[in-house]
């Protein structure tokens, strides 16, 4: 007698054809599943703009008052406030990817995610939407107090902003990537990493100083890095009023590099934590 149930290729075909290999509405979802999870706690909005401020209003006060004692005035203000604020895309535009990340790890649902429709392409573009979501909720608070406390904004930056903020989330992804991916391989005890990586390249991409103040050696060193020509880029619009397309052209087509790299490495990190069957025992 024959069974009238399907074969499991026939299965696999019915799989496929109601899950095509891209969705946006399985993105969507994830999204506003993270969404759910950062407003339903005060907690969470509250840091999310917290160091921002104290940022920007510890550096604004330390500028007012060197401003008027260096040779740099009318211009160290301006230089070291926006290089903070920039800075602060950088950093939360990472850690905002690595958060989302780690929710799965910690609750221990990064197993259950990937028995589901999900694609792995399509958590990471979840994470990198909701990096950027966490950034502009994180910078956007500091920024509007900065016109208020210090008269500085920075929209005077124009259009430029946006080339800055583009070329800093993309290196913010590239690094988020890279670290999520590790996690993935050797568990949360790389998790530091989330927080360490950004600070450790902070000196020597030059955000409070020219790139000329560093050793020579150094500087080498600095110009692989897109940060470093994005913010020689700003100190050249904000001091001379020149637009350095030469640094934003190689800070961009870096990222592009990093972040394609980046997504290389956490797709394979991927796939080798799920072949060792390691996504469902991770977890704090």
């Amino acid at each position: 007698m024959s069974s009238t149930h399907p074969g499991p290729a026939a299965r696999d075909r019915s799989f496929q054809r109601y899950t095509p290999g891209f969705s946006f509405r399985r993105i969507g979802a994830l999204v506003q599943r993270y969404w759910y999870l950062l407003i339903a706690s005060w907690p969470r909005m509250l840091d999310l703009a917290y160091w921002p401020v104290v940022q920007m209003v510890s550096w604004g006060f330390l500028s007012e008052f060197l401003s008027p004692r260096t040779d740099y005035i009318g211009y160290g203000f301006s230089v070291l406030i926006g290089g903070v604020m920039l800075w602060d895309i950088l950093y939360r535009s990472q850690i905002g990817l690595s958060m989302s990340f780690f929710e799965e790890m910690w609750s221990r649902n990064l197993g259950h995610l990937m028995v589901s429709p999900l694609r792995p392409t399509e958590f990471m573009v979840a994470l990198l939407t909701m990096s950027v979501i966490r950034t502009l909720c994180g910078v956007l608070p500091a920024t509007f107090l900065a016109m208020w406390f210090f008269g500085f904004s920075l929209f005077d930056l124009g259009l430029m902003l946006v080339v800055f903020f583009v070329n800093l989330v993309m290196m913010g992804w590239a690094m988020g990537l890279l670290v999520s991916g590790l996690v993935m391989r050797n568990g949360m005890g790389a998790e530091g990493l989330a927080w360490a990586i950004t600070f450790g390249l902070a000196p020597i991409s030059a955000v409070y100083y020219p790139l000329s103040v560093l050793p020579e050696w150094l500087q080498w060193i600095a110009l692989c890095l897109p940060s470093t020509h994005v913010f020689e880029g700003m100190r050249a619009l904000i001091h001379d009023h020149v637009i350095r397309w030469d640094h934003l052209g190689l800070a961009f087509g870096m990222n592009l590099v990093l972040l394609g790299l980046a997504a290389w490495a956490f797709l394979a990190f991927f796939r080798a934590s799920q072949r060792r069957g390691k996504l469902l025992q991770m977890g704090e």
